[in-house]
């Protein structure tokens, strides 16, 4: 038993907690049991829509999606690449989440900016860290999807 909750806990760790690393990469959601209404994360005690505090399903959302609205960042903390874009993609569930957009010149994306909205896109992983144990943090961003 030991030997199993040590495994677990070598192993790389998401950024956010409703980033699921296994068995394939993907993001995690809770769905009302009242109303149906579709959340990101799962440790919601409420529903935004209803009110009702039980009965919520865990949900697996999409990896796919489309940008919402974005914007080009060209001022950042210290040791963060600039420029590049932060977007709201909404997802299929009816969930929107905000993430960074690769794959696209974000000096690009500034002179032409309709190429970016309703654009289609999947979500990717990546390791952007270590912790203070070694293990890698990885994040997720999404990239213009090939469909």
């Amino acid at each position: 038993m030991a030997e199993q909750a040590q495994a677990a806990d070598s192993g790389p760790r998401p950024i956010v907690p409703f980033l699921k690393l296994q068995p394939k990469p993907h993001l995690m959601g809770s769905k009302c049991g009242n109303c149906g209404l579709v959340l990101l994360d799962t440790s919601r005690v409420a529903c935004s829509r209803c009110g009702a505090t039980e009965g919520f399903k865990p949900l697996a959302l999409s990896d796919k999606g489309k940008v919402y609205v974005f914007s080009v960042v060209h001022q950042s903390f210290p040791g963060i690449k600039t420029p590049y874009i932060t977007a709201i993609v909404d997802l299929p569930e009816g969930v929107s989440v905000r993430s960074n957009i690769i794959g696209i010149d974000a000096e690009d994306a500034q002179k032409n900016p309709k190429q970016l909205f309703d654009l289609p896109v999947e979500m990717i992983t990546n390791v952007v860290a270590k912790d203070r144990e070694g293990h890698d943090v990885v994040a997720f961003a999404f990239k213009p999807s090939k469909k």
